[in-house]
């Protein structure tokens, strides 16, 4: 087991232990969470060795063979799957040294050795390391022919698969994870999900993902207070224990009652969909989590919203016919030909759609978002955009486009020059840019606040369609959580990438995916999709398969999936689809006018729904104190107790009409 005991831990002038204690058990699959800063990254660095506490010791036996995840990729000229395989640093000693006994001018001197080498090399499973080899990166999104090439063609993202790789390929008996999910796809979390669950030794992951860590780890390792405090289960039920501990605070309590009680009112109207999709489920699903996270939210450092769209143009968008991928250019420049990545995509963005795309790595889910985004130009066909569309484009690689050299405040400046700067201050004070820092280089800034400050420019734009690839990259989990809630409340139109299936399943209603070059509707939930994916892309088990037979298998269509995708309709004629866009564009212009009154009955309902229980929380409170149990307040209580009846009927009355005039517009959706 691992033992630490009394220790402490100073980085310059920060202590980040302090008399910490904590036993691990073999066996054990252990999230270790905390916030930014706290010290998970140098409790790894203390388990490797490479740091030494101030005060304490850390034991564990002396025979474990430990692996992680190296943070430098050299650019070597190494095949990858050779790469990969050198993670088993035991298993390439036995193969330089039977090779350099074989090539020996005096090789039948040493028959002994060599047969111990063989003995050695087959308990080391040397003769399916190939396998075991593309395996891994088959899992991790790389195809056989990437795992050809060499180390240094691959881009940073894709040298830190390889190096997860390598760790994954090491046999080890304790296994350091940090941030394993940061590079990776969807498709490749699921797998990787699935390889760890049957991982036998002893596991530790720092991570920012709460449904990666639900589904793989059994203790939570909490850096609070700077001391290490251990929760059995895995990251939910470590919500629900710190939960039942903040509701003891009492500074927290009337802030916890206050959301308990709007989460569950939203709840009980919501069940009534259940039955109708299994987004509905999903959804409901999203809400008793949030519910369970109302007592830690209370306490959350950082909170946002986006602010209401300027304008609301009917459809959004429009792509006819439209072929997505990129230009071939020559030496020069010039246009030779094009890649088409996604075809023939006829597809229409209205107000209020929220769709989460999926897509296994290299589908072009990436490639449609940029061209929707407009910054790739369709091949062929034709895109309409709405008047007074606004587009807030959050990129894999947005981060990368900021200016290192200039502060937050030049950023915003930049994209409002006549907003007055007090203005811009406190907005960015609002996204946690206090003081000094609103004004410093944000080269020294880490990746979370770079990305927050990122999603800061989007939010200033007041964009009515939001394209989001991968925004969770870099965020902590209190700002994806957040990010999570603010989307959930967005009013515009949503179209998001993400690894991240909690944020998807709180802020989509609908999937479509990208699959075998075509977009098309998804009818199911993420579970479905997993399910999915391991039928048709990642091999049954969870284990990709090995050359041609993953080939084979990846080729399948997706209409052989358990969650069938709808076949295209037949293309017409461009007479037929004018008169179909004429009578489209009418009909939509028809289903708007109806929705408008019934969309703003639903946001007055919302606001009455909101007054009534902040009202019935100050009554409810107030009848818990036992003073008003007094002679002197009998009549005080039964006034108390009279308005708490006509609350709760009032509360029942607009729920059952907010369920009416829901169904009304879903049915007009229909």
């Amino acid at each position: 087991m691992i033992r630490i005991q009394n220790v402490s831990l100073m980085r310059g002038t920060k202590p980040l232990l302090v008399d910490a204690d904590l036993t691990l058990n073999p066996g054990d699959k252990i999230g270790l969470i905390g916030a930014n800063g706290a010290g998970k990254s140098s409790l790894f660095g203390l388990l490797r060795n490479e740091l030494h506490p101030d005060q304490g010791q850390i034991d564990f036996p002396a025979k474990w063979r430990m692996a992680y995840v190296a943070q430098e990729t050299p650019p070597l000229d190494r095949a990858a799957l050779d790469y990969a395989i050198d993670g088993d640093v035991g298993l390439r000693k036995l193969q330089a040294e039977l090779e350099e006994l074989e090539s020996h001018p005096d090789v039948d001197a040493h028959g002994m050795r060599l047969g111990e080498l063989h003995g050695m090399l087959a308990d080391a499973d040397a003769y399916t390391v190939q396998s075991r080899g593309e395996q891994l990166l088959l899992g991790l999104g790389f195809s056989l022919e990437q795992m050809n090439q060499p180390v240094a063609s691959f881009s940073g993202g894709w040298r830190m698969r390889l190096n997860l790789a390598q760790a994954l390929m090491c046999p080890s008996d304790l296994l350091l994870l940090d941030e394993p999910t940061n590079h990776l796809d969807l498709d490749a979390i699921i797998w990787l999900e699935d390889w760890l669950k049957r991982y036998p030794g002893t596991l530790i992951i720092i991570s920012h993902d709460r449904d990666f860590l639900d589904e793989i780890v059994n203790v939570i390792v909490h850096i609070d207070d700077r001391k290490l405090k251990r929760y059995g289960g895995n990251y939910s039920s470590f919500e629900r224990q710190r939960a039942a501990q903040l509701v003891l605070q009492a500074s927290a309590i009337e802030k916890q009652n206050r959301q308990r009680a709007h989460l569950e009112s939203f709840i009980n109207r919501f069940k009534a969909q259940a039955t109708k999709a299994r987004q509905a489920q999903s959804r409901i699903k999203a809400l008793s989590k949030m519910e369970e996270l109302a007592p830690l939210r209370a306490a959350a450092e950082f909170s946002f919203e986006f602010r209401e769209p300027l304008a609301a143009p009917n459809p959004l968008l429009v792509l006819d016919g439209v072929d997505a991928g990129y230009p071939l250019l020559d030496e020069h420049g010039d246009k030779v030909g094009a890649k088409t990545i996604v075809n023939h995509i006829d597809f229409s963005l209205t107000i209020g759609q929220r769709i989460g795309l999926l897509g296994v790595n290299g589908a072009g889910k990436s490639t449609l978002i940029k061209t929707v985004a407009g910054e790739l130009k369709p091949l062929t066909g034709e895109a309409t955009i709405g008047k007074g569309l606004s587009i807030g484009y959050f990129a894999q690689h947005q981060v990368e486009m900021l200016r290192h050299d200039e502060s937050p405040l030049w950023h915003l400046a930049k994209i409002a020059p006549t907003v007055r700067e007090q203005e811009l201050r406190n907005f960015l004070g609002s996204f946690n840019f206090p003081g000094e820092m609103v004004t410093s280089p944000i080269k020294p800034f880490s990746g979370g606040e770079k990305a927050r400050l990122a999603l800061a420019l989007i939010v200033w734009q007041r964009p009515n369609l939001l394209l989001l690839d991968e925004p969770t990259n870099h965020l902590d989990l209190e700002t994806r959580e957040a990010l999570t809630m603010a989307l959930a409340q967005f009013e515009g139109t949503l179209v998001v990438v993400s690894h991240d299936r909690h944020l998807l399943r709180a802020t989509t209603d609908q999937f479509i995916i990208v699959a075998d070059g075509k977009l098309q509707p998804f009818d199911g939930d993420l579970d479905d999709y997993k399910d999915w994916l391991f039928k048709t892309k990642l091999g049954k088990g969870g284990d990709a398969l090995p050359g041609a037979a993953a080939q084979a298998r990846a080729a399948q269509p997706a209409a052989k999936a358990s969650a069938p995708v709808p076949v295209p309709v037949p293309t017409a004629s461009p007479a037929e689809r004018k008169e179909q866009k004429r009578l489209d564009a009418e009909e939509r212009q028809r289903l708007a006018a109806q929705r408008k009154p019934l969309e703003n009955r639903v946001k007055r309902l919302d606001e009455q729904m909101a007054k009534l229980n902040t009202k019935k929380a100050a009554i409810d409170a107030e009848l818990l104190d036992p003073a008003i149990y007094e002679a002197a307040s009998k009549e005080r209580l039964k006034t108390l107790v009279a308005d708490q009846a006509f609350a709760v009927r009032d509360l029942e009355a607009l729920e059952m009409e907010w369920l009416e005039v829901q169904e009304q517009l879903e049915a007009l959706t229909a």
